[in-house]
C-alpha cells in the first residue's frame, strides 16, 4: 500500500481526461441570493475489490492427492487473482503464484483460458527450520525467523522439491461478463512429494490508472510473513489472513466530475426513473464521466437557470479516502431565488453505466446543511452491468460498455454483484 496516493494522483487523470469549469448564462436576478453547495467524495475505500476463501469438502477440509478446489471471481483487464494454500507435509511452506497473481487477460484484453500451472510457485515462510516433507513432519517445528523466499528445487536446509507445477495444476475458464473460474487440483499424489493442500484464501485488486492498488496483496517476497499468513502456512489455518484481508476488500470508485443544474418551473431536467435515457448527455456521463454533452443540452432547455460542472483540483475526478488520505472535494457558490430547484449528477466511476443524482424533483437550495438522502445511485440502462471495479467493459478500466436498453431504475443493494455502502457513505452534499 506504500504510496498509493502518490500514483493515484499522478494517474487518475486517465480515468476522467476532460476538465470543466463552470458554465452559466444566466443573468442573476437582484433578489437571487448567494449560497454555497459543496460535494465530497467520502467513501473510505479498499484496496481489493474480492476475496474470498476455498477449502476440500472433507473432514477435515483438506485437497488431498486427485482432489480439486475452485476459484469464482471477477477481474477486468491488468487485475490479477493471487492465493496461497498451504504445502501441508511441511513445516511451513505454501504454494502462491508469483505477485501480483494470475493475469486472466491477455495484452488485447481477450481471456485467457486453460493451464495456467507454471504460474504457481512454492514458497518458504522462513518462520519455521525445514523438516524433509512427508507425513512424518512434526509440527509446529523448530521456530526460525527469515524472509519469505521461492523454493527452487531445495530449500534452506537442503531437501528437494518438484516444481509448483508438477504439485498442482491450476486450470482457468472463461464463464463469461468478466467471470471466471481457476480450478487447483492437488496432482502430487505417487510423487516423491506427496502433499495435502490447505484450506485457503484468494483475492483480487482493484486497477487505477493502470497500477494495482495491491501489487502484493498476501505476501511479499523477501519479507517477512505478515497478517497472518503463518497460520496458514505453519498449521493450514486460513482464518486469520481470511479475517486481515476482509478488511482490506470492498469498494473503490472515483466520482466523475459533478454537473450541477439550477432550474424553476420544471421537472428535474436530468432523469426520470422508468424513462429511458432521453438522448440528451446523460448516457456519456454514467458510462464516460463525461458531463460536457448534458451541460450543454441543459443550457439551451427552458427553465435551467444556471449549469456548472465542477471538476477536483489536480484529478479532475473525486478521489475517494485512501488510507485515511481525505477524499476529494468540489464547491460552487450559487445565486438562487424564490421556488428554484437544484440537481446534481456524477458517475460511479468504475461501473458500466451507474450514477449517483438527485432523486424526484431535486431539492430546494434555500435550505441549508447536509442534503446527502437526497441522492440516489441509478442504472442509466444503456451498457451490461458487470461487477463494479472488476468488469472487462467498464469504461473506465480501459474497456468498451456493451449496449442494451432498459429503463432508468434504481441500482439494488445488495445487488448481484456485491454489498454497497449506504449513499451518505458515498457522497456527501451540503449547502451552506
Amino acid at each position: 500500500m506504500k504510496n498509493h496516493a502518490q500514483f493515484l494522483y499522478r494517474t487518475v487523470l486517465a480515468l476522467s481526461p476532460f476538465l470543466f469549469g463552470a458554465c452559466t448564462d444566466h443573468e442573476p436576478d437582484p433578489m437571487d441570493q448567494k449560497t454555497t453547495i459543496t460535494i465530497e467524495n467520502v467513501l473510505d475505500s479498499r484496496p481489493l475489490v474480492e476475496s474470498g476463501t476455498f477449502q476440500g469438502t472433507g473432514t477435515p477440509p483438506v485437497i488431498l492427492p486427485g482432489q480439486s478446489a475452485t476459484i469464482k471471481f471477477s477481474a477486468a483487464k491488468g487485475e490479477a487473482l493471487s492465493f496461497v494454500t498451504m504445502y501441508g507435509w511441511s513445516n511451513d511452506l505454501f504454494f502462491a503464484p508469483a505477485n501480483p497473481g494470475i493475469l486472466v487477460y491477455d495484452g488485447a484484453g481477450m481471456p485467457i483460458e486453460g493451464d495456467v500451472s507454471s504460474q504457481i510457485k512454492l514458497w518458504d515462510n522462513g518462520t519455521r527450520i525445514n523438516q524433509m516433507p512427508g507425513s512424518s513432519v512434526n509440527h509446529p517445528g523448530t521456530a526460525d525467523s527469515k524472509n519469505i523466499t521461492e523454493v527452487k528445487g531445495t530449500d534452506a536446509h537442503g531437501n528437494s522439491y518438484l516444481a509448483a507445477s508438477a504439485l498442482m495444476q491450476a486450470t482457468l475458464k472463461y464463464d463469461g461478463n468478466s467471470y471466471f473460474t481457476l480450478t487447483l487440483k492437488n496432482t502430487s499424489g505417487g510423487t516423491a512429494n506427496e502433499t495435502p493442500f490447505s484450506p485457503g484464501v484468494w483475492s483480487v485488486s482493484y486497477i487505477v490508472g493502470g497500477n494495482l492498488l495491491s501489487p502484493s496483496p498476501l505476501y511479499s517476497e523477501g519479507m517477512p510473513t505478515a497478517n497472518g499468513l503463518t497460520s496458514i502456512a505453519e498449521m493450514g489455518d486460513n482464518v486469520p489472513l481470511s479475517t486481515y484481508i476482509k478488511t482490506k476488500t470492498g469498494i473503490f470508485t472515483p466520482l466523475s466530475p459533478i454537473l450541477v443544474v439550477v432550474y424553476n418551473g420544471i421537472d428535474n431536467p436530468i432523469f426520470k426513473v422508468g424513462e429511458s435515457d432521453r438522448g440528451e448527455g446523460l448516457k456519456r456521463l454514467a458510462q464516460q464521466g463525461n458531463a460536457t454533452d448534458l451541460a450543454a443540452f441543459l443550457k439551451t432547455k427552458p427553465g435551467v437557470k444556471d449549469v456548472y460542472v465542477l471538476a477536483a483540483p489536480s484529478t479532475t475526478v473525486l478521489l475517494p479516502i485512501i488510507n485515511g488520505a481525505p477524499g476529494s472535494s468540489v464547491s460552487q457558490e450559487l445565486s438562487i431565488g424564490s421556488g428554484d430547484r437544484l440537481a446534481i449528477a456524477t458517475m460511479y466511476g468504475f461501473s458500466n453505466d451507474w450514477f449517483f443524482t438527485s432523486m424526484d424533483n431535486g431539492v430546494d437550495p434555500s435550505q441549508k446543511g447536509d442534503i446527502s438522502s437526497s441522492i440516489r445511485l441509478y442504472d442509466n440502462g444503456t451498457a451490461l452491468d458487470q461487477f463494479p471495479g472488476a468488469g472487462i467493459t467498464q469504461f473506465n478500466l480501459a474497456g468498451t460498455p456493451l449496449a442494451e436498453s432498459k429503463p432508468i431504475a434504481a441500482v439494488p443493494n445488495p445487488n448481484p454483484y456485491t454489498t454497497l455502502p449506504a449513499i451518505t457513505d458515498f457522497i456527501k452534499v451540503t449547502i451552506k
